[in-house]
């Protein structure tokens, strides 16, 4: 992400659901603070399998990383 930022560009991201959502709301932030250069102002991130679900849905990808805290959550 540092590397992609730095360059001018954007970092793309992909994110799936299930156990990746508990390990990025436990490891990113650090990761984040670790690597101030990597901007996540800078970072298109994208659903790849979210469900056709509401938000509040326990299928939902997108509400788990909400609850997670990946959202003001």
């Amino acid at each position: 992400a540092a590397e992609a930022v730095a360059s001018g560009g954007r970092f793309s991201l992909g994110l799936s659901g299930g156990s990746l959502v508990a390990m990025l709301a436990r490891e990113l932030p650090a990761a984040l603070r670790a690597q101030p250069a990597a901007d996540p102002s800078r970072w298109l991130v994208a659903f790849c399998d979210e469900r056709l679900v509401p938000l509040e849905h326990p299928e939902s990808t997108g509400g788990a990383y909400r609850v997670s805290g990946g959202e003001g959550g």
